[in-house]
């Protein structure tokens, strides 16, 4: 049945996430081991398999999940109540093992097969300093082998919003599976949502994003860097004069200055929930994602879907980690009834 007029057909998912596979090894740490391993604070940094074996050695006791940018949010949205499911590639191997069973084990859908040669299961350590800061460290492994052939195109036609990470841009072979399940999407009568994913990768791949933005996407999320970065702006406000009405919908977040949602000629200026220390922002944007992208398929007016979205990264930020520990469906009834 068709949710408020946005979706024509009947959907099985709400979201279907495709993006990289990777097993979050979160770490506390303090600036001198940045220092040490010649890690820039704040950043993300592309390692090698070598690489990331010594890091992993020298690091202490950590927390490892099933991430990456699009598996968070749909892990939002199967805690939020909804329907999610996640296509992305692992390897048989033990961080293989744990992410499948841990994305599973949430409630998300993900039913890609695991290869059984080629790359290790991706792997980002993510290290966490007493200011909250993050400074991640991604060897990206078998995720930058998704295929066309690994799609389940079946899927991808049953759900109302294809929600797919720009970090795909950065492998060939991933992106042509990010165009046919676009496609397969689209024709099925479903929307694409986008994700900027990183300032970095928004200059790798600006053209080809701007094509996108303008005319293949649905709903578009950024943060306020990389929406800058990709009208090559220092004014944010420019920015957003550039990409209205590009999208049907752009929600953009601006870390403690809270987030914009926009749509036509309207704009929705909304504030950050303060639920408590911060501790960590790993996973605030994929959050927000989540919770903006549940009330979004529900039918919920998009004032709604951004303090939802706000919410759910209010709520990740005062822990470790991109999981919410506590219900994010009861948070919700609680804060937003």
């Amino acid at each position: 049945m068709a949710t408020n007029g946005r979706f024509p057909n009947s959907c099985s998912l709400d979201v279907v996430g495709i993006g990289n596979a990777i097993v979050d090894v979160l770490v506390q740490t303090n600036d001198a081991f940045l220092s040490e391993h010649n890690l820039q604070k704040g950043g993300m940094t592309l390692i090698d398999e070598q690489q990331a074996g010594v890091l992993y050695q020298a690091s202490g006791p950590g927390l490892e999940t099933s991430g990456g940018s699009v598996a968070n949010t749909m892990v939002g949205i199967a805690q939020l109540g909804g329907r999610a499911g996640f296509i992305g590639r692992v390897r048989d191997d033990q961080l293989g093992t744990i992410f499948s069973h841990d994305i599973q084990a949430v409630g998300a859908r993900f039913d890609t097969p695991a290869a059984t040669s080629g790359a290790a299961t991706a792997r980002c350590l993510i290290y966490v300093t007493p200011d909250a800061e993050r400074t991640m460290c991604t060897f990206l492994g078998a995720s930058t082998q998704l295929e066309p052939d690994d799609l389940d195109l079946s899927m991808v036609r049953e759900t109302k919003v294809l929600y797919l990470e720009g970090y795909l841009w950065d492998s060939p072979a991933a992106k042509r599976a990010f165009i046919a399940a676009a496609e397969a999407c689209r024709t099925a009568g479903g929307q694409v949502a986008l994700s900027l994913s990183d300032g970095f990768c928004v200059d790798r791949h600006r053209e080809s994003f701007l094509e996108l933005v303008n005319g293949h996407v649905d709903v578009l999320f950024a943060n306020e860097g990389e929406i800058k970065s990709l009208y090559q702006t220092d004014d944010f406000d420019q920015a957003l004069e550039q990409v209205s009405g590009c999208c049907s919908v752009i929600a953009v977040t601006r870390g403690g200055a809270g987030s914009v949602v926009l749509s036509g000629t309207q704009r929705w200026d909304i504030g950050i929930y303060s639920l408590g220390e911060l501790v960590d922002t790993t996973g605030a944007g994929d959050l927000y994602a989540g919770g903006f992208l549940h009330g979004y398929t529900q039918g919920e007016p998009l004032e709604r879907c951004g303090q939802l979205g706000a919410l759910c990264a209010g709520q990740v930020v005062t822990q470790l980690g991109p999981r919410p520990q506590v219900s994010l469906k009861q948070l919700a009834a609680d804060q937003l009834s």
